[in-house]
């Protein structure tokens, strides 16, 4: 049960944190990562998220780590809590793995301030900028097979899960139609990414809004001809067409097709972004509020991206709590377009948090709720129904053996 703000409000000025807790759930390709922050006042905690495919162990180590700073802080100083854990001990948190423990410890720290104030936490940055929020879909729902392992020459499957998607109420989708290419390939893989694309757009049409996502597998200059090659079909955007670091690379294509290039989800601090936007290798922002510090560096990301008049679409195929996340981010802040969600990952998803926001499932539209925080419940019992397990591997490597991107 989310207790009201009544309960906690004469609380504020004494508070302490007396542990911080993982919870860790395995959900089949990741194991989500539940960080509970617990304080001295009774029944008054907060639930984050810090995810992190195929680094679980790190990331739960670095949380305990993390902990010895925070324990008897007051947990509303969220900008001091946050400053020591980047700062503090010498090394910076912006390698993936501490950063993302910041992240969850972060969020467990704006939930638990939303509900000494009795609000949801986008209401904390100036209320709701907008009535709704739509969200995307992975072809397959979020199923791993479905929409890793879909072969790009089944142009035919591409297709029939697209269908599926708008099926199922959404009005976008994205896909995995870019196959793992060598540093220089023929035509071969173009042609099959352009059939993929093609008939998902012949299946849905032109209302439906089609996304495809290149996990940065092409090299700069096999990622120009894919863009070109799929700039023709109208999709909304084009994503990581080649390595974050290469920001040159990604500035050619972004200027090179009217596609907009999506990218930003490897990034894990402010000082990146800067370099990203300077370089204009995007034009949309996909920062992960799992990886790249929480609700308080993510906010100041975004301010940043206003500057360039970049959008923000975070990237966000993790666990309950963090879509929660994401859609309390994209509630406060003007330039969020669309929230990225997978339903169909695990079949008990919905067991384990309870969320207090409203889906439309005809449309998949999202309305706020009016629970604190990020008004979310979470069973306990129901996570340790699923115990860590070690993540499926994913491993990839090109036709001469040579190991490729996933």
């Amino acid at each position: 049960m989310i207790l009201a703000s009544q309960d906690f409000s004469s609380w504020k000025n004494n508070m302490k944190i007396t542990a911080i807790e993982t919870h860790v759930c395995h959900a089949r390709m990741r194991n989500w990562i539940f960080v509970k922050v617990i304080t001295d006042q009774p029944g008054l905690i907060g639930w984050g998220e810090a995810t992190l495919e195929w680094h679980t162990r790190g990331v739960v180590g670095s949380i305990q780590d993390l902990s010895e700073l925070l324990i008897g802080e007051d947990p509303t100083r969220i900008e001091h809590l946050w400053q020591m854990m980047w700062r503090q001990h010498f090394w910076h948190g912006s390698g993936v793995v501490r950063s993302t423990a910041i992240s969850g410890i972060d969020l467990a720290l704006w939930d638990i301030l939303g509900k000494v104030h009795g609000v949801p936490c986008h209401r904390l940055w100036g209320g709701p900028v907008r009535d709704s929020i739509r969200m995307y879909c992975h072809l397959g729902g979020g199923n791993l097979e479905s929409f890793y392992e879909t072969p790009v020459d089944n142009a035919r499957q591409f297709a029939d899960l697209a269908q599926q998607a708008v099926a199922d109420g959404f009005s976008a989708f994205k896909s995995m139609a870019v196959p793992p290419t060598m540093p220089v390939e023929g035509l071969k893989a173009i042609k099959a990414a352009d059939a993929c694309v093609a008939a998902m757009r012949e299946a849905v049409g032109d209302d439906i809004d089609i996304m495809v996502d290149c996990h940065a597998r092409p090299s700069p200059a096999m990622g120009m001809q894919f863009a070109k090659a799929l700039d023709q079909y109208g999709l909304y955007f084009f994503e990581e067409p080649c390595w974050p670091e290469s920001l040159d690379s990604l500035a050619a294509i972004n200027a090179a097709v009217t596609t907009p290039i999506a990218t930003g989800e490897r990034l894990t601090h402010l000082a990146a972004f800067r370099n990203l936007f300077e370089a204009r290798g995007c034009e949309i922002c996909q920062l992960d509020l799992t990886h790249c510090g929480g609700f308080t560096e993510a906010r100041r990301i975004a301010a940043l991206a206003d500057a360039y008049r970049i959008a923000l679409a975070p990237h966000n195929p993790q666990g309950p709590i963090s879509t929660a996340a994401s859609l309390e981010f994209g509630f406060s802040q003007p330039s969020y377009i669309i929230c990225e969600a997978v339903h169909q990952d695990v079949p008990w998803r919905s067991d384990v948090v309870q969320e207090s926001y409203v889906v439309d499932e005809a449309t998949r539209t999202v309305t706020p709720g009016t629970a604190p925080g990020l008004g979310v419940t979470v069973d306990e019992d129901e996570i340790r129904k699923h115990p860590f397990q070690q993540e499926l591997a994913q491993r990839v490597f090109y036709s001469d053996g040579a190991v490729g991107d996933w």
